[in-house]
């Protein structure tokens, strides 16, 4: 049994895709599989660390730009995309899949094309609930559509209908307990933890309406909070530093440049805040946790706003827009919640009915069900 897997770009695509995988070899001895990716992002990484081989075409998406460097891209993106479908077609010839597996990315669209045309079964999986132009484009040729939330199916017109699987969740936070990760964490019983983090990288804007905040929360002690500036957030540490943070932490605010150790922080967790990715949404359903979310609005087609709101629709979480983000507005919003517990306790119940906690196992089902 051979299987091809088309993805890369970003984490919340290749992630998800690997933990696929990793199930379907786990339990099936005679599982072939194999990853087609790019070779400058981050899949050339994951994919080998991961155990899987690798092969590489060249391609790129267009720039929504008419300026001369952005021009000059879009040139080179079209000559890439007539060079993918040979370089798809090369790849699936020698491998011969019994099945082609999409997790989006610009490479999956020639990868998943070309299989199509040569007749071998194929499916996607779309983790956004507003779905990308590659995603839309091969929901309307391939085999099975399978979506993270079923939000997404208003936006596509696939060939046959959609299966809605959630999306997998790292093992380590269904298993995770929360008597125990406060108990590490030593957050006393009569304090409220707010957990809030802009993605690894940081996000700046979020950054910066949480100063205030954690000045005043290390000050006041009105509850713990445990903040990642992200890893282009120095400066962040520095300005924390200048005002009496020792080794990041004063009072019951501990700021750290990344969370290492995210499945015992978000188990501890009353309240979360932060971006609105598709991977971290899943992570906050799964473990039933409140949130204030703040997409980041410099994403394709504005996927993470409508990512939140697949659970501010449905009373299981709380959206600030970026253009509206304050440090004002933001403390009122936490202060709301931390003070209404019931309130508190209906958003996590919400967040925990939208988890799917086996999304491996019913992707892997479907994948399964093609081969031939």
């Amino acid at each position: 049994m051979k299987i091809l897997f088309a993805t890369g770009g970003t984490a919340g695509h290749i992630n998800p895709a690997l933990a696929v995988a990793s199930y379907i070899r786990e339990n099936n001895n005679d599982a072939q599989i194999l990853f087609v990716g790019t070779a400058d992002h981050m899949e050339a990484r994951l994919v080998p660390e991961a155990g899987f081989d690798f092969k590489t075409i060249e391609i790129s998406g267009f720039r929504r730009s008419f300026s001369p460097k952005a021009i000059s891209h879009n040139i080179k993106t079209v000559i890439r995309l007539m060079k993918s479908s040979g370089e798809s077609k090369k790849i699936i010839n020698d491998f011969k899949p019994d099945v082609v597996v999409g997790f989006g990315g610009y490479v999956s669209g020639p990868v998943l094309q070309t299989a199509v045309k040569m007749g071998i079964p194929t499916c996607i999986h779309e983790q956004n609930a507003f779905p990308g132009i590659t995603n839309k484009t091969l929901a309307k040729e391939v085999d099975r559509v399978m979506l993270t939330v079923e939000d997404a199916k208003k936006h596509l017109d696939p060939k046959n209908p959609v299966q809605v699987t959630g999306l997998p969740v790292r093992g380590e936070l269904l298993k995770a307990d929360r008597d125990l990760a406060r108990a590490e964490l030593n957050i006393p019983d009569d304090k409220y933890l707010v957990l809030s983090f802009g993605g690894s990288l940081g996000a700046k804007p979020l950054n910066e309406a949480m100063y205030d905040i954690l000045l005043d929360s290390a000050e006041s002690g009105r509850y713990c909070h445990i903040h990642s500036v992200g890893t282009n957030g120095s400066e962040f540490l520095e300005k924390f530093k200048t005002d009496g943070f020792v080794d990041g932490r004063k009072g019951t605010v501990e700021v750290r440049q990344y969370i290492d150790n995210m499945d015992v922080c978000m188990a501890a967790a009353d309240l979360v805040i932060g971006r609105a990715g598709a991977s971290s949404l899943s992570e906050i359903e799964a473990m039933g946790k409140a949130s204030i979310l703040i997409p980041s609005p410099y994403v394709a087609e504005n996927h993470q706003f409508h990512n939140a709101m697949a659970l501010v629709n449905r009373n299981a979480g709380f959206v600030i827009e970026e253009k509206d983000l304050t440090s004002q507005v933001l403390s009122a919003k936490i202060d709301e919640l931390l003070a209404d517990d019931k309130k508190l306790k209906e958003i996590e119940n919400n967040a925990k009915a939208m988890a799917v906690t086996d999304s491996r196992e019913r992707i892997a089902d479907i994948i399964l069900s093609l081969v031939k």
